[in-house]
């Protein structure tokens, strides 16, 4: 009577094509997921310039001149808080567009501080 003896565990060529296939995976999903943060990026940004414009418009029909800051948004509740923006994760990279009366206030436009090119070609600081 012989005896069959159990084999436990796996064989180095077992485990070779599961970290292959793993790695197969990861090369085809890593390249997506960060072109996913990209876009997500952009998306952001574009949302909070929209925002920012929007209350700094409506600030001026509401007062009749510009803000003298985005702080002074914020103040008077056109905004809950300065956004972050999305690309140098701070709230003081905006770059303020003072309009060309200067008698009509500081703020006209907002853009951002980012540098760097967008994925269609145009660069952040012209957004």
């Amino acid at each position: 009577m012989v005896k069959k003896f159990l084999r436990r565990g796996f064989t180095l060529i077992e485990l070779l094509v599961v970290m292959a296939i793993i790695a197969m995976l990861l090369s085809l999903s890593i390249p997506r997921y960060f072109g996913h943060v990209e876009k997500a990026k952009e998306s952001v940004l574009r949302q909070d310039l929209a925002q920012m414009r929007d209350a700094i418009d409506k600030y001026f029909g509401d007062v009749g001149h510009y803000p003298e800051s985005l702080d002074e948004i914020v103040t008077k509740k056109y905004l809950r808080k300065v956004p972050l923006d999305p690309f140098t994760d701070r709230a003081d990279t905006w770059v303020i567009v003072a309009p060309d009366n200067k008698d009509a206030g500081k703020v006209f436009d907002v853009k951002s501080g980012a540098t760097g090119h967008a994925r269609d070609g145009s660069l952040y600081a012209t957004w």
